[in-house]
């Protein structure tokens, strides 16, 4: 498989993940008010993670600003996972642990965009 597939895959996955959950955030599903009352920052912390999260899938899913999207992704997805492994628990409301499941695939997929595009940081980080 050539890196280009392996790296919209990675876009997808990472992508279709984080849309998913927009619906339950903007809506005010009752699992994410409760996520998010848990947590101490309902509703303000709901809808600005949602508008976060919409803006990284849009920075992935565009070629020259993936790198930037995945950054973004790594950072939203740390949150996330810090907030179920020291506040909200691996399950939540009798999820299984979906939730949480998604937001380690949905980091590593970010991850691995992110190194793959190392060069363009590096670059980055090197002009002055």
């Amino acid at each position: 498989m050539k890196t280009t597939q392996i790296s919209w895959i990675l876009r997808l996955l990472a992508s279709v993940i984080l849309l998913q959950t927009l619906y339950f955030k903007f809506t005010a599903a009752l699992e994410s008010v409760y996520i998010f009352r848990s947590l101490g920052i309902e509703p303000y912390g709901r809808i600005g993670s949602g508008i976060a999260e919409l803006i990284v899938v849009i920075l992935i899913l565009i070629p020259k600003t993936t790198w930037l999207g995945a950054l973004g992704g790594c950072g939203v997805m740390i949150g996330a996972i810090l907030s179920h492994l020291f506040v909200l628990g691996i399950e939540v409301q009798s999820d299984g642990g979906l939730l949480f499941f998604l937001a380690v695939i949905t980091f590593l997929c970010c991850l691995i965009l992110l190194y793959r595009d190392r060069n363009i940081i590096i670059n980055l980080l090197k002009m002055k």
